[in-house]
């Protein structure tokens, strides 16, 4: 497991990708080093009332391995705080968190690379690290964001609700409408997904029926980011070394999980 460091990070670039999504790139001494594809920081407030931190899933890591980028999308007031600093600010981070994609799986396979929202950054550093043939499929609500970045490193499909871009709904419709099906000869062989319990949800139920091998990264509300506080649990299969029930700790045991292993 990758070894985590507290930071003292400085913003390198901020950017605006969509009306409530923003990009942040942030050096780093040592997390950058250790980050694998799927893992996440955590993010502390330079406000002394917000205790807790953020936690944001990598998005990207630079080739000299001192910088990671954070794509994140406001939902409160600390991802606002965020969104308002500048290069040459600096922020207080906690990482690498969790646990990232099994790359070795896939190594020699078809895989499937599905985001939803604000699941679609962590594809960007995971497709990166694969070979071979990838297919990367992005749901959005409305508004694009990451498509050239997603692009250099795979064929992208892209779904959107409201029907503006690509295939209107979601990502199983995207693959379908696509022709990535089993009768087309072209279904995926693994599949790494990440996004809204919902669409997670649906994706382990195609995956169960067509015995594809399948992992999802969970979105939860977490607090402590290292599995002390129990904050973030789902429940599991089998039962939990630290809680001695049926739970997982999404910050701690994940946030990737194979599919088989949680309810959603």
């Amino acid at each position: 497991m990758s070894k985590k460091t507290n930071e003292m990070s400085q913003i390198l670039s901020q950017e605006k990708l969509a009306s409530d999504v923003y990009s942040m790139w942030l050096r780093t001494e040592e997390i950058a080093k250790e980050a694998s594809p799927g893992q996440f920081v955590s993010v502390y407030s330079r406000d002394g009332s917000r205790v807790l931190p953020r936690p944001i899933s990598i998005c990207e890591v630079s080739e000299d391995k001192r910088s990671l980028r954070l794509v994140y999308r406001v939902v409160g007031k600390g991802t606002e705080e965020f969104s308002m600093l500048k290069a040459g600010d600096r922020l207080s981070i906690l990482g690498p968190l969790g646990n990232g994609f099994p790359l070795e799986r896939a190594a020699g396979k078809r895989v499937f690379l599905m985001g939803g929202g604000i699941g679609i950054p962590p594809m960007v550093e995971t497709a990166k690290a694969l070979d071979g043939d990838k297919h990367i499929i992005a749901g959005y609500r409305d508004e694009l964001f990451l498509q050239e970045e997603l692009k250099r490193y795979g064929r992208v499909y892209t779904a959107t609700e409201d029907g503006s871009a690509g295939t209107p709904g979601n990502v199983l419709d995207a693959m379908m409408a696509n022709g990535l099906t089993k009768e087309e000869g072209r279904e995926p062989e693994i599949i790494f997904a990440c996004g809204p319990a919902p669409m997670l949800r649906a994706i382990k139920a195609y995956a169960q029926e067509m015995e594809i091998e399948c992992w999802i990264s969970m979105e939860e509300r977490m607090a402590c980011g290292v599995g002390a506080c129990l904050a973030c649990v789902c429940q599991s299969k089998e039962i939990d070394e630290h809680s001695k029930v049926h739970n997982k700790r999404v910050c701690k045991d994940g946030p990737v999980f194979l599919s088989t292993e949680v309810e959603l």
